[in-house]
C-alpha cells in the first residue's frame, strides 16, 4: 500500500494576507491577491503589500510568483526581495496586466524566469 504524503495544494484565499519576510526572518509585507495566468494557469504574481499602517497608505506591488518560496518554518513566504529592487520595478499603467512587454522588463529586473516559458 502507498504511504500517504502531504499535499501541497493550496486554496487562494488562504495564500491572500500571508505574510512575506525577507531573507533575514524579518516580515516586509502581505500577499493582498494572486494574478493567474488564464491560458496556463500557472500563478505570475503575487500583488504584495508593504508599508503603512494596518493597512493603511500601504502600497500594493506585483512582484514575480518566482521570487517566493514557502516557508513551514514562518508559515509563510519568504524571499530575498529589497525595498530598492520593489520600487526601481518598471512602472505599471493601467493595462499592465495584458502587456507583455511590461511582464518581460518585470521578470528581468527581478531576475526570475518567465512563467509563460
Amino acid at each position: 500500500m502507498e504511504q500517504s504524503t502531504q499535499r501541497s495544494l493550496v486554496s487562494s484565499s488562504d495564500v491572500n494576507g500571508t505574510a512575506v519576510y525577507g531573507n533575514d526572518g524579518v516580515q516586509i509585507g502581505t500577499i493582498d491577491h494572486l494574478m493567474i495566468d488564464k491560458e496556463s494557469g500557472r500563478v505570475a504574481y503575487a500583488v504584495m503589500g508593504f508599508g503603512g499602517f494596518l493597512g493603511l497608505g500601504e502600497d500594493h506591488f506585483p512582484v514575480p510568483w518566482g521570487k517566493l518560496r514557502f516557508d513551514t518554518a514562518h508559515n509563510g513566504f519568504v524571499t530575498d526581495l529589497t525595498e530598492s529592487e520593489v520600487t526601481g520595478a518598471p512602472d505599471r499603467h493601467d493595462d499592465w496586466r495584458t502587456d507583455r512587454d511590461w511582464e518581460r522588463r518585470t521578470h528581468e529586473h527581478y531576475g526570475v524566469p518567465f512563467y509563460w516559458m
